[in-house]
């Protein structure tokens, strides 16, 4: 159940959020029909099984099974608990919550909420020393870099100072214990006992998530030394490969523009973004994961990479085009010079430079192929052989027959081997499983539930009429599924309550997925005729009677078996007259 949070409250709450709306935020819908259908964002897949529901306000995916209503949604999206859901669509919606006056509800505060509090409390702390006397060389350097003070504004950029426990003692003053700033990798454990500050003497780029929440940080020295970066530790609320620098400032111009350019490093997309190109996020100097991927494909399926004209940003690249196909994304790659980052070409160039470049971008399939002609000689056989199988690497990836059949043309013609000889070599490759490419998905036990069952549930959702009637012929023990037999007993305690009966309110009875699941899946089955309901309706409890009546039939001649050979003549005459009796009513 609901916890501390009152039903009614959890219901006003549900009836003024748009379900759409909510998930829109995060996903490509489109109209399909009566509901909306895009991509599941909780396991991988390349054909659309997620159904959003507008009437019934409730969400379905026909792959993995995950389901619920618009407080589900992000708790599962943004791996937040319950009452943090509760608390960002009351807001949305406008709801006042009761306020919490037992003291012990500050000690239930998330672990999350809490590790939030004190980055921004640091975050606070690096802005101040940046703008103080003290950082007056560092906002020269930052000058020097070409970032303008609206800029260190915008992205708030601060200054960790020298010495060894600045952060620490400020910490502190504010009453934050030392174990919670460790666990939001503020801090490092000295060899023989307490702490010191993770940040010193280094400009502070902070990373935000998508809600603008100060997850983690990353520093920069003044000078050449190294380190030149150090960066945040994983903690509950940053792990490097599902976050994207900047996204929380560029989504909207990302969705506008339908593209989305992606760089490595902070300087790499703050000079850009300050000077106009704006669709635009950092990996913060890795290849791409497949959750920074998802992250993107709320927004756009198109991809322009612009990573160093390094080695090291050449392996990212090719890295990353792959698992961005695998992910269905249209990706195209501007190559830069040796030594060229876009921080540098825009700082030389102005913005022009960089958007001539990514008018400029090159398919995967001519990147790959010059940077494999690059490294491999094309004239030789061996050479070829190579050039061919890291193509065909990525070429299967595609699902899209005809983009197979016109890559593998367009590779054979590139290195003057004959079309059949290339086929055959691509058909070799093993077709990848769409788990080997997106980690583990979470697939739900499926367990089929009696049809009869399903569709009268249909039917009570949809005619609250229809209540009264069925369980004066049914009883819950009728109901051989537990999942439905709960249910049903959720949905007749709503009706004697004379509650409205919303599947989105249902939800809030079941802490269990697989009610839930039940629940969304009945929804989504083909409505019937009005002329054909009543009909259903009475088989659907005849089937169900009957079916009933077969199990305690089955169950009866198991005690009788059981009885025989125990030798319990009691229990077996007992059993046998019942079974008799059972018979003749069925009859």
């Amino acid at each position: 159940m609901t916890g501390r949070i009152p039903e009614n409250i959890l219901e006003e709450i549900l009836s003024r959020i748009d379900i759409v709306e909510v998930i829109s935020g995060y996903l490509s819908l489109k109209k399909t029909g009566r509901n909306f259908k895009a991509n599941c964002p909780f396991h991988h897949e390349k054909t659309a099984s997620f159904m959003v529901s507008a009437d019934r306000q409730i969400y379905h995916c026909f792959g993995c099974g995950e389901s619920g209503n618009a407080f589900k949604f992000l708790m599962r999206h943004e791996r937040m608990d319950f009452p943090e859901a509760v608390e960002i669509l009351a807001k949305k919606s406008g709801v006042t919550l009761p306020q919490r006056e037992n003291p012990e509800s500050v000690k239930a505060e998330s672990l999350s909420n809490k590790l939030y509090k004190i980055n921004e409390l640091a975050l606070g702390f690096f802005e101040n020393n940046l703008i103080s006397p003290a950082g007056a060389s560092s906002r020269d350097y930052l000058l020097k870099r070409g970032i303008r003070q609206e800029t260190v504004k915008e992205f708030r950029l601060g200054l960790a100072p020298g010495g060894w426990d600045n952060l620490i003692n400020f910490l502190r003053s504010k009453g934050v214990p030392l174990s919670l700033v460790e666990s939001a990798g503020l801090v490092l454990i000295k060899d023989g006992g307490g702490y010191y500050d993770r940040f010193r003497n280094r400009i502070i780029f902070p990373i935000f998530d998508v809600r603008s929440r100060v997850i983690g940080f990353g520093a920069r020295v003044l000078d050449d030394s190294l380190p030149k970066y150090v960066n945040s530790p994983e903690t509950p609320v940053y792990t490097k490969g599902k976050n994207l620098f900047g996204l929380n400032l560029s989504k909207d111009f990302i969705r506008d523009s339908d593209c989305v350019v992606i760089v490595e490093g902070y300087l790499d997309f703050i000079i850009p973004y300050q000077e106009g190109v704006k669709n635009i996020v950092a990996s913060q100097g890795t290849a791409l994961t497949v959750e920074q991927i998802k992250l993107l494909k709320r927004y756009t399926n198109n991809v322009v990479m612009i990573f160093d004209g390094d080695q090291a940003g050449e392996m990212a690249t090719l890295r990353s085009l792959d698992i961005l196909i695998d992910e269905g994304i249209n990706v195209r790659v501007a190559p830069l010079p040796k030594g060229m980052d876009p921080d540098v070409l825009v700082r030389r160039s102005g913005p022009e430079g960089l958007k001539t470049k990514i008018a400029q971008s090159l398919s995967f399939f001519d990147y790959k192929l010059d940077l494999l002609k690059s490294r491999h000689d094309i004239n030789d056989a061996h050479g070829k052989s190579k050039i061919a199988a890291e193509m065909l690497s990525t070429i299967n990836k595609f699902d899209n027959a005809i983009l197979k059949c016109e890559y593998t043309k367009k590779l054979a013609e590139a290195i003057k081997i004959p079309e059949r000889h290339i086929v055959e070599e691509l058909n070799k490759i093993k077709p990848l499983q769409n788990s080997e490419a997106a980690g583990p998905v979470f697939k739900k036990k499926r367990v089929e539930i009696n049809p009869a069952e399903k569709l009268l549930v249909k039917f009570m959702l949809e005619e609250k009429e229809l209540i009264e009637k069925i369980m004066q012929e049914l009883s819950l023990s009728d109901f051989q599924d537990e999942r439905t037999a709960k249910v049903v007993s959720a949905i007749q305690e709503m009706a004697v309550q004379g509650k409205n009966i919303q599947p989105n309110f249902l939800m809030n009875y079941f802490s269990e997925d697989e009610a839930t699941q039940f629940v969304c899946e009945t929804i989504f089955m083909p409505d019937l005729d009005d002329q054909d309901r009543e009909k259903a309706v009475n088989d659907c409890i005849n089937r169900i009677k009957v079916d009933r009546l077969k199990s305690k039939r089955e169950h009866l001649h198991n005690e009788i078996n059981a009885a025989q050979v125990s030798g319990d003549e009691q229990k077996l005459n007992s059993l046998i007259k019942e079974f008799h009796n059972l018979i003749k009513k069925g009859d």
